[in-house]
């Protein structure tokens, strides 16, 4: 394996000039044989070497004792999802395409569903040893298979599985394709290019081929191949054959005149072929670098007997190979030689044919689509209906396919065809649910246009989800209004109704809101099932701005109970429960909120909610953050921001990068959490739906706070301080909010806005006594106002949330600093001490320096937060959470398998183990499993 086939070294006959490459491949195989996986991504021109590398590869890992998959993504299959790796996996097909769109904005899709379905067999398998996995030709991938190849890489990077990915520079779809190796790259992938073949390496391929040294001549004829691999072993034989070298006391020397250029050998291999055989590769390299015989033989009218001399032929020349249960062109280059002879106009008719042929069997438009993308011409009404066809079969699975299909039928589309409208919906959903949200706009703009009016409300209400998602809720709100003027669909106007409530909430018009859902639910009879969860969610969202915590959870219950049973659209259904868990996180019933968050995700998940996907990690990220656990938070926070970088759904990042911020500040590292803000302003992108703009803004206030600049901190919050309903939903939402600005308002000499503060949560405590919570967020901020000890110290009693509870105890602490008497400073000093202690134990490590600070000032000096934390590396460096799945993964338990049973995410198990092994700096589960039997003699007992 170490040396390739028949060879100790890095370079043998068939194989030259590559040692560098070849030596990362068998560093991949060596290391996956001890349990480490890794990423080899492979770039050059057609006919380098790139599918040698990999067919290499496989041979070694094989001999290795790797499982290996292999795959090729072909140019005329790529608008099939995930044809590359299912064919690769030996996955049987599956149910890939859905019916018609309804033409609303449910745009639940199948692409989680499907990548989950990929990626559990995968997972299987390399969890029984190491796989090497190649796919080649990757520049003809499908959209949803480079989403799976982002995705699988990363969250399998923790099992020994190597991952072979080539592409042709300059082919397919290259800003995507270089997206795809700058994140791959970014993540820790080896990036390489082949270059041509060095002189060296060419001179070693002229004594493999002709049996001598070459003459200064025949080097000069091989360079006409310009170092190009395959060309210049094509070129040698088919001059050798020729009698163009004579080869005497072993040096070999040009005897006629060569050719011009290397690439006339590939057409002059196939003008030496017979017509018919000729013909038959054209028909051939029309279905597609491989193609099925069955497929060939129907298409030229021909039996396969019939067929048999022709491509016994072509097998001969060294045109064709078999592939399994197919035959191929055994280049790339060969392909393209045989398609470039055929004119256009033939080429297009047929292409045109083979669409036909693969549309009479029935089944699926989509691999016809490929055929009829090249054949049809303008206003060609049969290949536009299997274009639209096509195009609405993937659209739940692969959307940006969709968009692809929609896009290139309306540019073939007459100006008065009837089916334009419906064309352009079909396009609208599908970029609305990549999140091209401009462009969807305008297009369904466009298409209101030229509507008749029985497709109006379908266009218009889809363009109001797509302002809403824009972060546009007063353009979403006028035109929901405007359809709810029309006779529409009962089904449509209910969906008007929703987006006009869940715009309301978002413009914090509550007056105008409470009416109107006051009034859907006083005529519950003449409503839909989705307005009226849509008004209570309005009236739930209202009850907190005024202060009213039980009415609150009342409205979320009843609206989920709705969703549950009744009839509303799946985008609508999870947000009663992600609502639900920020009122129980609020309230510090953190286990309910963590039951809210699964439950929303297992919803999200079997519902394919791809704008909704990254929402319950960050979730999960805020309660981790209350329970004081950071690494935790910091976990979950990543993997929703993985998820949404994946899907497009941006705003979720920017609440991910303000938790982020927020976690470094709260480490201390001030320069990386104003980084994170940064990041956060450079995303042009609405904020994550349910999380507003209190918390965001709370964060960039304390970061400005960090860097000593209190006056911006304040006009940052200023809305809060002025604003009653702001501050009172502030107050609920974001707890912490109410001592801290409390502190920052004194600070900057505003009392006034402390007094508010305190004022505001006094009252929201006294309305709200079954939950007594409110009560010692109002104890806190009354403390430090009036400089109550007593206040302070029933705050720093019953305070559940860790930092909270030791913020209280620094408070308490600092005022009886002041206080005269021994028996003050004793206190000052023990509250002092328990603040530290609170604060290193969640490595609030920025408040524990101003505590060590403080105590200083007293006199007292304790040991500095770098000497006195835990170690940052090794075993005890990690987190409970961590270590629950370190232990579980020891025992043999898949990512999928651990995420089920720890309630969290495969995204997030996944990320958790990325930061176990940089901490104990490993890198395979093999490892993972020693160090875990070393530090624990019974893990199951611990576990």
């Amino acid at each position: 394996m170490a040396g390739g086939p028949g060879s100790r070294g890095s370079s043998w006959p068939g194989w030259r000039g590559r040692t560098r490459e070849w030596e990362l491949v068998v560093g991949l195989i060596q290391a996956a044989q001890v349990g480490r996986g890794g990423v080899l991504l492979v770039e050059g021109q057609s006919g380098v070497g790139k599918s040698r590398l990999l067919d290499l590869a496989a041979a070694a890992a094989a001999k290795a004792g790797l499982e290996v998959a292999t795959g090729v993504a072909d140019e005329l299959t790529q608008l099939i999802p995930l044809a590359p790796l299912m064919s690769a996996l030996g996955e049987p097909e599956r149910t890939l395409f859905a019916g018609e769109n309804a033409g609303v904005p449910d745009l639940a899709d199948n692409r989680l569903l499907l990548l989950e379905h990929l990626q559990e067999p995968l997972e299987t398998l390399v969890a029984d040893g190491p796989v090497l996995l190649t796919l080649d030709d990757v520049q003809w991938s499908d959209p949803l298979t480079l989403l799976a190849l982002r995705s699988m890489t990363r969250e399998l990077s923790s099992y020994p599985l190597v991952w072979m990915l080539a592409r042709t520079v300059g082919r397919g779809d290259v800003p995507r394709l270089d997206r795809l190796f700058d994140v791959l790259e970014q993540d820790g992938a080896t990036r390489i290019v082949l270059e041509p073949l060095d002189e060296r390496a060419v001179g070693k391929i002229v004594i493999d081929v002709l049996g001598a040294a070459p003459e200064p001549d025949v080097l000069a004829l091989a360079h006409l191949a310009n170092g190009n691999p395959f060309l210049l072993v094509d070129l040698l034989e088919r001059l050798k054959r020729e009698g163009v070298f004579q080869v005497a006391d072993g040096r070999a020397r040009v005897v006629s005149a060569g050719l011009a250029r290397a690439q006339a050998v590939t057409r002059e291999r196939l003008e030496e072929l017979s017509v018919r055989t000729r013909h038959m590769l054209q028909a051939a390299g029309i279905l597609g670098r491989s193609f099925s015989v069955t497929d060939l033989a129907e298409m030229l009218g021909e039996s396969t007997s019939g067929l048999l001399p022709m491509l016994e032929e072509a097998m001969s020349a060294g045109i064709v190979d078999t592939a399994g249960d197919e035959l191929t062109f055994r280049h790339d280059l060969l392909w393209q030689a045989v398609v470039g002879t055929i004119p256009s106009a033939v080429r297009r008719a047929l292409h045109h044919d083979a669409g036909e042929m693969l549309l009479q069997r029935g089944g699926s438009a989509v691999p016809a689509a490929s055929h009829l993308i090249h054949s049809a011409r303008r206003g060609d009404a049969s290949a536009l209906r299997e274009l639209d066809r096509a195009a609405r079969e993937v659209l739940r699975s692969s959307p940006q396919t969709a968009a692809d299909l929609a896009a290139r039928a309306l540019e073939l589309s007459d100006p008065a065809d009837p089916d334009w409208v419906n064309r352009a919906a079909t396009a609208v959903d599908a970029l609305t649910a990549i999140g091209r949200l401009p462009e969807a706009a305008d297009l369904a703009r466009t298409a209101l246009g030229r509507a008749p009016p029985s497709h109006d409300p379908h266009l218009r209400c889809a363009l109001a989800y797509i302002l809403l998602l824009s972060g546009q809720p007063a353009d979403a709100e006028s035109e929901a209004e405007r359809l709810l003027t029309q006779n529409i669909p009962d089904d449509v106007r209910g969906i008007a109704e929703w987006t006009v409530f869940w715009c309301l909430i978002c413009l914090n018009d509550f007056e105008r809101g409470r009416q109107r859902a006051e009034a859907v639910l006083a005529e519950r009879g003449r409503h839909t099932d989705a307005a009226v969860v849509g008004a209570h969610l309005l009236l739930a969202r209202f009850a907190i701005a005024d202060g009213r915590v039980a009415d609150s959870f009342t409205h979320l219950h009843e609206a989920q109970r709705i969703a549950n049973s009744g009839t509303v659209e799946a985008i609508q259904r999870p947000y009663a429960r992600l609502l639900l868990s920020l009122n129980y996180r609020a309230m510090r019933q953190f286990e309910l909120s963590d039951i809210a968050i699964q439950n929303a995700e297992e919803e999200i998940s079997a519902l394919g909610l791809t704008v909704l996907a990254a929402g319950p990690a960050l979730f999960r990220s805020v309660l981790k953050l209350a329970l004081g656990r950071f690494d935790d938070a910091a976990a979950e926070a990543q993997a929703g921001m993985t998820i949404a970088d994946e899907l497009g759904t941006h705003g979720f990042i920017r609440v991910g990068l303000s938790m982020l911020a927020l976690i470094s500040m709260r480490r201390g590292d001030i320069d990386t959490a104003v980084r994170y803000i940064e990041r956060y302003n450079s995303i042009q992108a609405a904020s994550g739906m349910l999380f507003g703009s209190v918390w965001e803004r709370w964060v960039m206030a304390t970061v400005a706070e960090a860097q000593g600049d209190p006056e911006r901190a304040i006009d940052i919050l200023h809305a809060i301080y002025t604003n009653q309903e702001e501050r009172r939903w502030a107050l609920i939402t974001t707890p912490l909010t109410a001592a801290w600005m409390t502190r920052l308002a004194l600070a900057t000499g505003n009392r006034r806005y402390a007094q508010a503060i305190v004022d505001t949560v006094e009252s929201l405590a006294r309305n709200n006594p079954d939950f007594p919570v409110i009560a010692i967020t109002a104890a806190h901020a009354y403390g430090i106002l009036h400089k109550d000890p007593e206040a302070l110290a029933s705050a720093v009693a019953d305070q559940p949330e860790p930092w909270a509870r030791a913020s209280a105890a620094e408070d308490l602490g600092v005022l009886l600093a002041t206080t005269p008497g021994t028996a003050a400073r004793e206190q000052a000093v023990s509250n002092l001490d328990h603040a530290l202690d609170g604060y290193q134990r969640v490595g609030a490590l920025r408040d524990a320096a101003r505590v060590r600070a403080r105590l200083r000032t007293l006199g007292v000096r304790r040991r500095h937060w770098a000497q006195s934390q835990g170690p940052a590396f090794g075993w005890d460096s990690l987190t409970e959470t961590e270590r629950a799945v370190a232990v579980l993964i020891a025992q043999g338990l898949t990512n999928r398998q651990a995420a089920a049973r720890m309630f969290l995410s495969p995204h997030t198990v996944s990320t958790h183990l990325r930061r176990i092994f940089a901490k104990l700096d490993i890198a395979s589960r093999v490892e993972l499993a020693r160090i875990v039997t070393e530090e624990w003699a019974d893990p199951l007992r611990d576990a």
